[in-house]
């Protein structure tokens, strides 16, 4: 690594759950790695991380804060601002270039973009506000916060009606809010029925809080019918930020559930460039935190690896060039083995 030029084995974008847990992978495998992050994690509404052995409830801030801790231990570099450009060059070495917002430029032999997503949310009055506190999406992120509540479901789509008999385990007082947009099916209709969960007909005209800031307290249907709620369910559509990378040749796909788009990847991580992974949500929008966290730490393995193969490759045919020969000094490094054997 030249401090001075800001070069690195690998070059992470995105200083999340994903972001950080590779980082931290990286840093112990004796990596050189840069973290670009601003600082604004897509779960800094929520007042708690959930499902993550051994941090439930602790603020996803303080994740953030502990886990650069972790990274700088072994090494990481922890870079602020937001990257605004990512290239190809043509050096051997250091592959890609990535520019940031301040005019910093990172060269890396690798890179891992782990950018998250954005959560796009339909546009009615009051509702980005409650994000993330009374009005949420996943249950098993935050179910178990509003279980026994009076909990809406807003329409959005077919899976509304999967969403409302999901939060059913939750509360026994669910409200499907078909908003102009959901029609169930026969079977979804009785489905409902039997777990007993309301629905009310008419679109959503907003968001009704407390005290005109306070918590949520219900929502106005066009023509002024006020449901009473405690906690809204919302399903956004999922956007994978990536949108500096297709200077890379990188495009999002369609997720095959229909809720949004993300980079295509293996198992492992990698993408369809050669030499550069995606992990966390920009790469599965599904991934909660924890899963999330791991998928940085299997995508960091994988590009260890692929660095340990160029290595193995350059010192080999360094190896070969050299005066004692290929076969002679593999020979010597045999002989020695069997003599040590011997011995």
């Amino acid at each position: 690594m030249t401090s001075e030029l800001n070069s690195y084995d690998v070059v992470v974008i995105g200083g999340g759950a994903a972001g950080l847990s590779a980082a931290l992978m990286l840093g112990r495998t004796r990596r050189s790695v840069a973290v670009v992050d601003a600082g604004h994690p897509r779960n800094s509404p929520a007042s708690g991380v959930h499902g993550f052995l051994t941090r439930e409830g602790m603020n996803p801030l303080d994740l953030v804060a502990a886990g650069r801790a972790d990274v700088q231990l072994y090494g990481g570099v922890i870079v602020p601002g937001t990257a605004v450009d990512v290239a190809s060059t043509d050096d051997s070495r250091d592959r890609f270039r990535t520019t940031l917002d301040d005019g910093t430029v990172l060269l890396s032999r690798r890179l891992l973009l782990t950018t998250g997503l954005s959560d796009v949310l339909p546009e009615i009055p009051g509702l980005r506000e409650q994000w993330g506190q009374e009005v949420l999406h996943c249950p098993f992120c935050h179910g178990w916060e509003v279980r026994d509540q009076q909990i809406g479901i807003l329409g959005t789509s077919a899976m509304s009606v999967h969403q409302a008999l999901l939060f059913r385990q939750w509360s026994n007082n669910i409200t499907l809010l078909l908003n102009d947009t959901v029609e169930p099916t026969e079977e979804e209709w009785e489905h409902l029925a039997a777990r007993g969960v309301s629905v009310v007909d008419g679109s959503v005209a907003r968001v009704l809080n407390q005290n005109d800031g306070g918590t949520l307290s219900g929502v106005e249907l066009t023509g002024g019918r006020v449901v009473p709620l405690e906690a809204l369910v919302v399903a956004p559509r999922f956007v994978a930020n990536t949108g500096i990378f297709a200077s890379l040749g990188l495009a999002p796909v369609q997720h095959p559930m229909g809720v949004g788009e993300h980079l295509a990847t293996d198992e492992m991580g990698a993408t369809g460039v050669d030499g550069v992974w995606a992990a966390g949500n920009v790469a599965n929008l599904m991934l909660q935190v924890l899963p999330s966290a791991a998928s940085g730490s299997v995508a960091a393995m994988a590009i260890n690896n692929d660095l340990m193969v160029e290595e193995l490759q350059q010192d080999l045919a360094a190896h070969r060039a050299s005066s004692m020969g290929a076969s002679s000094s593999a020979a010597t490094l045999r002989d020695s083995r069997i003599g040590a054997e011997v011995s």
